[in-house]
């Protein structure tokens, strides 16, 4: 229901969308001439999923904040910011604004793979770039093998990081066995779990049992107990915090100790508030980057973002701050700052040293760069291994 809804929304607003790229909408290029260039940001600063949205937000404005003291051409960056409160629709109405209202020469956001998706073709009818951080859902950049020509991202795809769960689950933690457990309104966890199971079965692993449970959820005990009885020795759950944090907490109680692991939407220190350390015991993340990789850029991140926020970067702020140095590359070699021009430049975006990894763009405007796999210890998370594409 929910995902045919979105498509309803989507394409009724895509039609005004239709209207105002007759108006002129994105001609601007966002900078109107001046010692500005406007860029929205349209993200999820508050509503269910709102940590997410706050650190990419977070990231962007620390990026900011140092591009501009050099300039880009002479020109600093202004985030024009819309609040999407973690809904489809709202992330729609925002991206709208954001580039009839606005005039911006690029949007970056949202967070989430809905809510990206919800924005794809405004973007593409009023030829105004759109980055996500973060959201890795496939569609988002290409879909049915036609290439979304002016949205792009900075992080990997769902793909890739379903793969190298189960990779990690057969070859380092040698299960057999594994249960899968999805959001079913979720595009995001349904992408990594269709992932997940054919990459684990492929390599010789039986899924024993799927189940589902839906956002706003808050009693898992009967999916759990279902699950128990399959007697898996690794359950995937690819969802986001909110619930993540209670369905560990609850499988726990019900004496489920098998490993689990999920993707970049557990990455929120409100994860550990919800579950308990305890819960989080035995369990692992992909993700993006760490702040524990000893790599000198990363550091001097997190060392910057620490001091701006006194506190430590999840993966959301490192790409959001990553995407503000993507763009602000791209609007460089662009010289005018003119969305057309723009989106070339970060088509053509290759080897951009960025905290989460170098950065090339393939031909479907997906990075190809590396994923970290993370482990939870007295409920924080420690750097394990780094996987390459």
């Amino acid at each position: 229901m929910k995902k045919k809804k979105l498509a309803g929304m989507v394409l009724s607003f895509s039609l005004a969308a239709g209207v105002l790229s007759g108006c002129g909408a994105a001609t601007t290029g966002g900078s109107g001439g001046g010692d500005t260039i406007k860029i929205g940001g349209n993200l999820e600063l508050s509503g269910g999923v709102a940590s997410y949205g706050q650190s990419v937000n977070k990231g962007v404005k620390l990026a900011f904040e140092e591009i501009n003291k050099k300039k880009i051409n002479g020109k600093k960056l202004k985030l024009v910011a819309v609040d999407n409160k973690s809904e489809a629709a709202e992330a729609t109405n925002g991206s709208i604004k954001l580039v009839s209202q606005d005039k911006v020469a690029a949007v970056i956001g949202a967070a989430t793979s809905t809510n990206t998706l919800a924005q794809v073709q405004i973007a593409d009818t009023n030829k105004v770039p759109l980055i996500t951080p973060t959201g890795t859902n496939p569609d988002i950049t290409s879909k049915g093998g036609k290439v979304n020509d002016y949205v792009f991202r900075t992080c990997f795809i769902d793909p890739f990081q379903g793969t190298v769960a189960a990779n990690y689950a057969i070859d380092t933690l040698k299960v057999k066995t594994a249960a899968i457990y999805i959001d079913s309104a979720s595009d995001y966890s349904k992408g990594l779990a269709a992932a997940f199971k054919k990459a684990f079965t492929e390599k010789g692993g039986t899924i024993v049992g799927e189940e589902a449970y839906q956002a706003k959820d808050t009693d898992f005990r009967a999916t759990l107990t279902r699950l128990k009885a399959k007697k898996p020795e690794f359950i995937f759950l690819p969802g986001y915090y909110e619930e993540v944090g209670l369905i560990l907490k609850q499988a726990r109680q019900a004496g489920i100790e098998v490993p689990f692991m999920g993707g970049d939407g557990w990455d929120s220190p409100k994860l550990t508030e919800i579950a308990g350390a305890d819960p989080l015991k035995n369990t692992f993340i992909t993700n993006h980057y760490s702040a524990g990789d000893k790599d000198e850029k990363v550091q001097k991140f997190v060392s910057a973002y620490h001091k701006k926020y006194n506190e430590d970067p999840d993966a959301f702020a490192a790409l959001g701050y990553d995407t503000a140095y993507f763009l602000a590359d791209a609007i460089k070699r662009s010289k005018d700052a003119s969305p057309e021009k723009i989106k070339k430049a970060l088509e053509e975006t290759k080897d951009l040293s960025l905290v989460s990894g170098k950065l090339t763009l393939d031909k479907e405007h997906n990075p190809i760069k590396s994923a970290v796999i993370l482990k939870y210890v007295d409920g924080k998370q420690t750097y394990e291994t780094k996987v390459n594409p």
